[in-house]
């Protein structure tokens, strides 16, 4: 999709082989995928243009999306039942979990109840609002069961956005950040894509990811273009990505 008529190049071009740690395309568990059809539409679109391998991150929130090891088992099960049916073998997916830091999120670790990406990776998200009231003490407690805190879409935390300091603050006690790819743009609105260009500049960023849910969002992100400047700072995250999570 490059254009020799313009200096803005397409995200996409730059994701062959690239492994989607965060994304909503299990059925039926969460906010994502409503059934096994969409999740096979959204994964033959993302092969479309090179990302053929997928940790899937449903939703884990107290009395909202209750999923367990369990359910988020069997949905996965589902998806590769589905992809040998489509006959679809280069297709790779795993399955973790983006944990809501909630009133529930300090029992699941102490019952060794969550579900982390490879190699200890816990990938966890806050209210886009405010805070959770325990989120020290859950990012303490994370660490000392042997676990990375990953922060999940800093750049979408409005309350954040008039108290920037504090990203740094988070990067200092151990939180590392993955990126959402759509915020590269204006799908989630003006705001986030400063902030994330912002975040990029300042080299807090470690990880990028699509958090897809829907083909509309994947729609979008097909059509997402940058700038070489931002071409040449998200690079070597997406690299970064690769190597830690393939």
């Amino acid at each position: 999709m490059f254009s020799i008529f313009s200096s803005k190049k397409f995200l996409i071009d730059y994701l062959d082989g690239f492994i989607d740690i965060h994304n909503h395309i299990l059925p039926g568990i969460d906010d994502g995928a409503k059934n096994v059809d969409d999740s096979i539409a959204l994964i033959k679109e993302f092969a479309a243009f090179g990302v053929t391998h997928f940790i899937a991150t449903p939703h884990i929130m107290h009395n909202y999306y209750p999923n367990d090891r369990q359910s988020i088992t069997q949905a996965l099960t589902e998806v590769k039942h589905a992809l040998l049916i489509n006959d679809m073998k280069q297709i790779s997916i795993d399955a973790a979990a983006e944990h809501m830091i909630d009133d529930n999120f300090e029992h699941l670790l102490d019952t060794d109840d969550i579900m982390s990406l490879r190699k200890q990776y816990l990938l966890v998200e806050m209210s886009y609002l405010q805070p959770p009231i325990n989120f020290e003490e859950a990012i303490i407690k994370t660490a000392s069961k042997g676990y990375f805190p990953v922060l999940a879409h800093p750049e979408r935390y409005g309350f954040l956005h008039q108290r920037k300091r504090k990203y740094k603050e988070y990067k200092e006690h151990g939180i590392l950040f993955q990126m959402n790819l759509l915020s590269l743009g204006e799908y989630y609105g003006k705001e986030v894509p400063k902030v994330a260009l912002e975040l990029l500049n300042d080299g807090l960023i470690d990880f990028v990811a699509s958090d897809i849910h829907n083909l509309d969002q994947l729609n979008s992100l097909k059509k997402l273009t940058l700038s070489k400047k931002n071409v040449e700072q998200l690079v070597p995250l997406i690299n970064n990505t690769i190597s830690t999570f393939y």
